[in-house]
């Protein structure tokens, strides 16, 4: 799966500026929807390397030197045994009903499990929970996102959201793209 691009440009410190991306804009038009992303691993549920029971592949990101021969990040099917897979087969041993397509490796043992949750399981892309009221400016995402909840595990905060168009397009942005300040939030 390809990287989904931040909706704005960075600036300094690898914060968003106001100015949009190129190919983003649809989402300040408003187009697609607004889901809940969530902080873990991105996982393909697809055959498995001998063609035949449905298998986790994981997204090898391509070295410095790879992207810039235009290399793109590819999946490379899950290792059983192997314990650097060791939590991606564990959500996927406890997720029931898989079928072929994208989804998102939660749990204990990864990514720090910002939500708090008690065993690893996959979550399907396009199962994410909606915000249908999201902002889709600069002022009112980084206002939207400093203490939103998540929706998946309420008590928690959200990593950001991700916009979905019809066509097939994604844009995301994550509550640590912005600046925010240490002051407290004026009510």
């Amino acid at each position: 799966m390809k990287k989904i691009d931040t909706m704005f440009d960075r600036g300094d410190q690898f914060k968003v500026t106001p100015k949009v991306r190129k190919d983003c804009e649809w989402v300040l038009a408003g187009e697609g929807v607004a889901t809940e992303k969530l902080d873990g691993t991105n996982v393909l549920v697809a055959e498995g390397p001998d063609g035949q029971a449905l298998w986790p592949w994981k997204r090898r990101n391509p070295t410095e030197e790879e992207k810039a021969a235009g290399v793109e990040p590819t999946n490379i099917p899950c290792v059983l045994g192997d314990p650097s897979d060791k939590w991606i087969w564990d959500a996927f041993n406890n997720t029931p009903d898989l079928s072929p397509g994208y989804y998102e490796a939660v749990g204990p043992k990864i990514q720090g499990n910002p939500l708090g949750l008690d065993h690893h399981v996959l979550v399907r892309l396009d199962e994410m929970p909606v915000y249908p009221d999201c902002p889709r400016t600069f002022d009112g995402l980084r206002d939207y996102l400093r203490n939103l909840e998540s929706l998946y595990s309420p008590g928690h905060l959200v990593e950001g959201i991700v916009f979905h168009h019809p066509d097939g397009r994604m844009a995301k942005i994550k509550r640590k793209d912005f600046r925010y300040s240490l002051a407290p939030k004026a009510d």
